[in-house]
């Protein structure tokens, strides 16, 4: 394990295993999507009380779990760039920003839709809302904070502390629902309880996490090469790669 972290840090082979992985997502991302969204959109049934607007969940609930699950992933970065000094945390942490503020929004977006039929308005400032809008907010904050230092480290330094500031947001997000009394209902899915929705509309969605969870790995890998190259530029082996 402490020997595959150690190897992690090289960028040459970081680079050469993000170029054997990212095929093998790309795939899996294409078939979960298209299969989730097929069974979403023309075999799963309609919702009893919301009819067939309830199957914006299909991109909300992913958009909202990656939304978090992408800012714990930058501070865990955060935290071993800062700690052991590994540059590959460190631009991983960076190209995985603007993914993070993407479904974020997505997630403010497909809500509002969701709520425009459900609660009859696009917009209320309950607890999960409000503290989705802070996410947003704190991901936009670490995207221009790491630029506005002309030194690449310091802005590097900068933007771990910003994330690691912003975690603190995370829990809030997840157990607002259940420290206030919110219109947004209670979580989809969870380990220890069996889903409330028929399979046969869990299943789909369920799908459909899956494939934005490999859609993100895919494109962190492509991504993460280019970030590497453009920092190593300067190294022999990517001068001689690029020959």
């Amino acid at each position: 394990m402490w020997t595959f972290i150690h190897k992690l840090g090289s960028p040459k082979w970081s680079y050469q295993l993000c170029g054997r992985l990212q095929p093998c997502f790309w795939v899996a991302a294409v078939l979960l999507l298209a299969v989730g969204s097929v069974w979403s959109l023309i075999f799963s049934p309609p919702d009893y009380q919301m009819g067939d607007s309830y199957r914006i969940i299909d991109v909300h609930v992913p958009a909202a779990i990656l939304a978090q699950s992408v800012f714990v992933t930058m501070a865990v970065a955060s935290v071993v760039f800062l700690v052991w000094r590994i540059k590959v945390a460190d631009m991983a942490a960076r190209v995985i920003a603007p993914f993070g503020a993407a479904m974020t929004f997505l997630g403010l977006f497909s809500g509002a839709l969701w709520g425009i039929p459900t609660w009859g308005t696009w917009w209320t400032w309950d607890a999960r809302l409000t503290s989705m809008l802070i996410q947003l907010f704190i991901y936009i904050g670490v995207i221009a904070l790491r630029s506005a230092f002309s030194s690449t480290e310091q802005g590097a330094k900068a933007a771990a502390v910003l994330t690691l500031v912003g975690v603190v947001n995370i829990p809030i997000i997840k157990y607002s629902v259940v420290w206030w009394n919110t219109l947004h209902q209670p979580a989809t899915f969870t380990l220890g309880d069996r889903p409330a929705m028929a399979a046969s509309m869990w299943m789909p969605l369920l799908l459909m996490v899956l494939g934005f969870y490999c859609f993100f790995i895919a494109l962190t890998l492509y991504r993460l090469r280019s970030e590497i190259l453009k920092r190593e530029s300067r190294t022999r082996w990517v001068q001689e790669l690029v020959k």
